[in-house]
């Protein structure tokens, strides 16, 4: 079992996008360029997140894609379910026919991994890792990069 990397590709992108998406539109050509992910492949993930509601397009001049709701309301599992990424540690893709057409005995096992894995995933939001990305370029540089924290995120964090 393993996150392959259409599921690893969206993930980046989607931090790039929410990172600069304060600015406008983001175009696919920028983030692929900083994260050295080939256009057509983001064109590909971005039809799926597109679909399920995660980016919005803008055409014409200064176009591109937005984020479609609140990083807050964005999780790691709904971008990877929106790339049909699978995440199954069953050999019978949860099927329960994985051992000459019943059940093997560490079924169960791989279930409650994959239960556990999506609850993980469902855990994380857009805005966690962006506010993540945030403070390590603070720390290293000594200036924040994307749209300044509002000031509810300031009390939280401190």
């Amino acid at each position: 079992m393993r996150l392959t990397t259409k599921g690893r590709f969206a993930v980046t992108a989607m931090i790039d996008l929410a990172i600069r998406g304060g600015e406008g539109p983001v175009t696919l050509a920028g983030i692929s360029e900083r994260q050295k992910i080939s256009l057509s492949y983001l064109e590909q993930l971005f039809g799926k997140l597109r679909r399920h509601n995660l980016v919005e397009s803008v055409r014409g001049p200064g176009g591109g894609y937005c984020i479609a709701r609140p990083l807050e309301q964005v999780t790691v599992a709904d971008i990877i379910r929106a790339v049909d990424e699978p995440l199954d540690a069953t050999q019978c893709g949860g099927k329960e026919n994985c051992h000459e057409e019943h059940r093997c005995m560490t079924h169960d096992l791989w279930a409650t991994l994959n239960a556990k894995m999506y609850e993980y995933l469902a855990s994380v939001t857009l805005h966690d890792l962006v506010a993540k990305q945030q403070d390590k370029v603070a720390l290293i540089t000594g200036q924040r990069i994307g749209p300044r924290p509002r000031v509810k995120e300031i009390l939280v964090r401190a």
